[in-house]
Parts: structure tokens; sequence; C-alpha cells
């Protein structure tokens, strides 16, 4: 079997998303997909993956991962260069499992877990389609859940507990951070935030596990000032109150809070997390499979997390493929904790994009069904007219 062709698509209703698909000589079809700068992605996979690839073996993953990590080497494996290999390398293990008969899961060395417990991240249907998080306030009442957490927080916290889903994440500080850079948080903006916290507790108690994103906007004062003050809600972690850039920083701000501490989706590749684990600057492990490396190192992440006996979870903030990626991932995981859903991408955006959505069950993932990642593309979807498609092959 050969790679055949590789095909780049983008869609201007969802500007940040990239898939990829890749064509076999046997009409296998792998699915990849990752996010952000889909130009210089698609550049990089055309001009760089493509000549590396086409017309090999797609069953050499760990070849091909080493070839073009080792190429992107030259750039310093950074932003761009991962992110196009890890949609790459998702879709090679959609056409590995696809020849075997078998969902990834089951090629990764099975099931670990019958379901997988989710949380809600509280996003609108058109969140993060363009690089302004902010964006999709417009559509109040159909899934716009960061509105909601803003100012109905426990209404949301029933809303989703009444669908059997018992975790929520939310980002109340993030308004705060540019009047300043993220270098200090006031007390009255403090009490802001905090407000969500409070509605949570007050209308649900404890039934509820919220989780606090902070897209890394603070300083390290800041950061501790915040981490204090959510202490008394109990959340169950603290993700990204700073960037992952400095690890003693991360020791201090872990150390100085009760609160357990997710690290981290910003990370990308085993030898970057491996140093916050051996520092101790971690609980909790946040793997995003478009963004890290693929599958293939999203798996070895896991396994380190496992060797300092904590547990993983697995981001999606995307598009359909992701989601499916990490699922596969968290079910053959034995530590694994979470997968991550937005609700309101699954119920709005994802029916028009893949042919088999994610089965969400009473707050669970259910296995994927079918052989690879258990979706594809629509098949038309390379006729909307929005869609541009950039093709390389060996004809």
């Amino acid at each position: 079997m050969k790679l055949t062709r590789i095909e780049t698509i983008h869609l201007a209703e969802h500007a940040t998303l990239l898939f990829v698909r890749l064509h076999t000589d046997e009409g296998l079809v792998g699915y990849g997909e990752t996010k952000y700068a889909p130009e210089a992605l698609r550049g990089f996979i055309h001009d760089y993956a493509a000549p590396l690839l086409l017309g090999t073996d797609p069953l050499a993953i760990d070849r091909h991962w080493r070839a073009l990590y080792e190429y992107g080497a030259r750039c310093g494996v950074l932003g761009v260069e991962m992110r196009a290999l890890s949609a790459l390398d998702i879709a090679l293990w959609d056409i590995f499992g696809q020849s075997a008969g078998m969902p990834i899961y089951q090629m990764l060395g099975g099931a670990s877990h019958d379901r997988m417990p989710v949380y809600n991240t509280c996003a609108g249907p058109v969140y993060a389609r363009t690089l302004d998080r902010a964006v999709g306030k417009g559509t109040a009442g159909v899934y716009e859940d960061l509105d909601a957490f803003m100012t109905r927080a426990d209404e949301l916290a029933e809303e989703l507990l009444s669908e059997g889903i018992k975790g929520m994440k939310i980002w109340p500080f993030d308004p705060f951070a540019a009047a300043t850079g993220g270098q200090r948080i006031g007390l009255a903006d403090l009490e802001t935030g905090l407000e969500p916290f409070r509605r949570i507790r007050k209308a649900v108690g404890n039934r509820m596990e919220v989780m606090v994103e902070g897209h890394g906007h603070w300083s390290l004062p800041a950061a501790k000032r915040i981490a204090r003050a959510v202490e008394e809600f109990e959340p169950l972690w603290i993700e990204d109150l700073m960037r992952p850039d400095n690890i003693d920083a991360l020791v201090e701000l872990r150390r100085s809070t009760r609160t357990p501490m997710l690290v981290s989706e910003m990370l990308q590749t085993r030898y970057a997390y491996r140093p916050m684990l051996e520092a101790g600057a971690v609980d909790i492990v946040m793997v995003d499979p478009a963004w890290c490396g693929g599958i293939s190192e999203a798996r070895k992440i896991g396994h380190m997390a496992e060797t300092h006996s904590l547990p993983v979870t697995f981001h999606d903030c995307a598009g359909p493929i992701n989601l499916f990626a990490g699922l596969h991932l968290a079910i053959n995981a034995p530590n694994a904790m979470y997968q991550e859903t937005v609700r309101a991408f699954i119920r709005t955006f994802y029916p028009d994009l893949v042919t088999n959505n994610i089965d969400m069950r009473d707050g669970y993932a259910e296995l994927p069904v079918g052989p690879g990642l258990g979706t594809a593309l629509l098949p038309d979807i390379t006729g909307r007219a929005d869609a541009t498609v950039v093709t390389s092959s060996l004809t």
C-alpha cells in the first residue's frame, strides 16, 4: 500500500480549522485535522511533508513521524511544523485502523474504559472560529454557553446536570487581563470573576465539578491571587493561568495553592512535557492530539504521565476529527480522566462536517464505532462554495 495523494481542505466558515485527507492506492482514505494559521499549515504540508510521504507505506507511522519531526527541527519544531505533523499523523492512524478493520483504540492496545466521562467547555457555537476567542455572543439561546457562564452560571450548571454532564470549564477572569497585560488583577475584578463560582455552588452545591481556564494570560503574582481566591469553591483544577514557558514559576504556583494544577494543551511533544513532570509542575496532564504531535505523540505523553502516577485528559476545542482522535486515546489510556467536549460544537456544526458525530449519553462519550477514527468528512464537503482544496499527488 502506498500514499498517492494528500489534500488539505479549508472552509471559510471555519477560518481557523484545516483538514487533511490522505489517499492510498488501495482506496483507503485517512482524515486528520489541526487548527490556526491554515495557510502556513497548508504550505508546510504540501511543500515539505508531501515529498517525504507520497509513494511511501502509510503504515510506517513511526518512521514518518521521525522524518517530519527532524525536518521541522531545523525550524525549532514548534507551531506550524508540529501542528501539521499532528494532522498527518492522525490521518495515518486512521488508515492503519481501516486497513486492520479495527478502531484506533484497539490498535493502541484495546479499551481500558467502557466509556469516557466528559466535561463541557463553556464556549458558544462560533467560539474561536477566528483568533478572537470572544466571538460568538450573537447566538444567545443556541448553546451560547460562554455568555451563559458569565451571566447565569447557576442556570447553566443546572441545565448541564440535567443532561448528565457533571463538569464545566469556565474562564471568568479573562476579560480583566487586557487592562494590565495580565500583570495584576484588582480586587473588584477578582470579585466579579468569582461570581460564576458563587452562583454554581449556590445552585447545585458540589454536584458540579468546575475547572478554571486561564488561557495563559497572567503573571505569577496575579495567577497566585486568582488561585487563592478560587480555592473556597473547590475547583477540580486550575489550567494555564500562566503560559507554560517557565517551569520554576509553574512549580511556585502549584506550591502556592491546594487546587490541582493542569498543564497544558500549549505544550508540544514529549520533550516539552518531560521537564514539567520531572520538576513537579503538574498534577493533571492535558494533551491536544492535533497540536502535540498527533496520536503517536499523545499516546507517549499519556504513558509518561502514568509513570508519574498522574492522570491525563485530552483537549478538544476545535473540530470533530480531533475529538474522535482524543476519544480513542482516552478510551485506551488507563490513566485517562476526561475527554474535553464543547456541546455547542457537537450540536451545531459538527454534524455539518462529518459522517458520524460523537455519541454522548449521561455525561459520557461512548466508544467510537467502526474501523479507524470511526468518522470521516462528508463526501460533498469539498464541493462547498467556501471550500479551498489543495492537492499534492504522485501524478
